[in-house]
């Protein structure tokens, strides 16, 4: 598998063991991990689970002749992207690792989005966030302002700072970054 992976150019690391990976890792790997269900000593189940509460974010492909479906099914639930039983040809890996690797670079874009998001919406004052959470609601200024028992021109005022701060143009674009960062839910 070493040898396919680096016939395309791929860095390839190997382990003897799920300990000796654990022993290595590092939360700023990137890539993927092809597991085997039977490991010495930690399967690659728990190494999953391992992984899963050291908020890994690897994408993680299992390949093995001793899977069923139940454990397929729970390795997936967990987060796997595949579970491929052997033999498996050679371009079908090829293919799952570079799927995988492109999983885990929009993953890590996502959740670098998600962060920027965050720390721009901390510097809103507690007044802002109100204002925000009523805009998320759909709700228009005139609205917000009667709602909140406010002038028009304060939600106005409160609107260009939330703006400014957030580094958008428009209203539309606040609530375009919102969703591109999982930070707007769908209105019920």
């Amino acid at each position: 598998l070493r040898e396919l992976m680096e016939s395309v150019g791929l860095n390839v690391r190997t382990y003897s063991s799920a300990q000796a990976l654990l022993n290595d890792y590092s939360n700023e790997w990137r890539g993927c991990l092809l597991l085997d269900v039977r490991m010495p000593g930690m399967s690659g189940l728990k190494l999953q689970e391992e992984l899963n509460q050291r908020d890994s974010g690897l994408p993680i492909l299992f390949l093995t002749a001793h899977g069923d479906i139940p454990m397929a099914v729970d390795a997936v639930r967990r987060g796997a992207l595949d579970f491929i039983e052997k033999p498996a040809g050679g371009q079908l890996l090829l293919d799952k690792v570079h799927e995988a690797i492109r999983t885990g670079i929009r993953s890590r874009e996502a959740k670098a989005r998600k962060r920027a998001v965050d720390a721009k919406l901390a510097l809103l004052s507690p007044r802002e966030q109100e204002v925000l959470d009523h805009v998320k609601e759909g709700r228009s200024a005139k609205a917000i302002a009667h709602e909140m028992g406010l002038n028009r021109k304060t939600i106005d005022w409160h609107l260009v700072t939330i703006r400014q701060k957030m580094e958008v143009g428009s209203v539309s674009e606040l609530l375009l970054l919102l969703h591109r960062a999982g930070r707007l839910q769908p209105i019920e």
